[in-house]
């Protein structure tokens, strides 16, 4: 066993020499002496440095996202991100269809009907029932104008006002003068309060906002919805004739429309009119004097 591993030993130490010649004239050009040791020594050292090439080309270039598995950290972080930003806006989406749905239930007159919950109201414009002729005659066009002239200022504008957190720091206008036929009663599914007047009598804004809604429906006929501050939103039911459009800003006692008789709701002229505050319906008549 001794001499074998002195053989092995000697071996590993033998000398050989690499001599690289001309193949025509057999001319030395170079020559390398080597033993075993140093050509594994050699070996193992193009080894390593040829791992510690790799592995900084893959750590240090872009050819890492090749490798099967691999996640880029900045990626990831994107993923993530837009995770979360695709959960709130589908959040904000379902709020957002929730007040819409809310709105045309107050609208149609349905709020708080169990039997609506599931079903959105479907609107019917005035093209579609009976084909109502929309044509402005000159005789309408100034009728327009003397009841949009009438009582035309606003409360909300005041340059002494000050800054208003709740309904009841607002001042409303009253929309119309004439008697209330029927009150506010939230038992029995009747949100606002109706109030009959004269004929062609002109509805006014009860406070500055945006017209948030403004056409016909099946059951209360021509409706005008206001967007205020703080919100608070009105609405105006049963109009004839109805002077603002989805966008308009109003300001407090401007005309909006006339009274009218209009839909299936209604027994004769009168305006029916609604104030929800925070999603729930308040009665007018704690805030305006009709």
């Amino acid at each position: 066993m001794v001499q074998k591993k002195r053989k092995i030993t000697e071996k590993l130490k033998d000398k050989y020499k690499l001599v690289i010649l001309n193949n025509e004239t057999f001319e030395e050009k170079a020559s390398v002496t080597l033993n075993r040791i140093s050509v594994l020594v050699a070996a193992s050292v193009i080894v390593i440095v040829l791992i510690l090439l790799t592995t900084a080309l893959l750590i240090f270039t872009p050819l890492k996202e090749y490798i099967p598995g691999y996640t880029d950290l900045t990626l990831r972080k994107e993923i993530t991100e837009t995770a979360y930003m695709a959960d709130s806006l589908e959040a904000v989406l379902i709020a957002q269809k929730a007040y819409i749905g809310n709105i045309q239930d107050i609208i149609n007159g349905t709020a708080g009907d169990s039997s609506a919950l599931n079903e959105m109201g479907e609107f019917q414009t005035p093209g579609t029932a009976g084909e109502v002729d929309l044509t402005v005659s000159s005789a309408d066009s100034a009728f327009r104008s003397y009841i949009e002239n009438q009582d035309r200022y606003s409360l909300e504008g005041s340059t002494i006002a000050r800054e208003k957190t709740s309904i009841s720091d607002h001042t409303f206008f009253t929309p119309v003068k004439g008697m209330v036929t029927q009150h506010f009663d939230a038992r029995a599914r009747h949100y606002g309060i109706d109030v009959a007047c004269q004929k062609d009598e002109g509805i006014k804004a009860a406070l500055d906002g945006m017209v948030i809604f403004s056409g016909f429906t099946t059951e209360t006929g021509n409706v005008i919805a206001i967007q205020h501050a703080n919100n608070i939103v009105s609405f105006y039911k049963h109009c004839s004739v109805i002077f603002k459009k989805v966008g308009n800003f109003v300001r407090s006692g401007e005309a909006i429309g006339v009274v009218g008789n209009t839909g299936e709701f209604s027994s004769g002229p009168h305006l029916h009119f609604e104030i929800w505050y925070n999603g729930n319906p308040v009665n007018p008549a704690d805030f305006i004097r009709f």
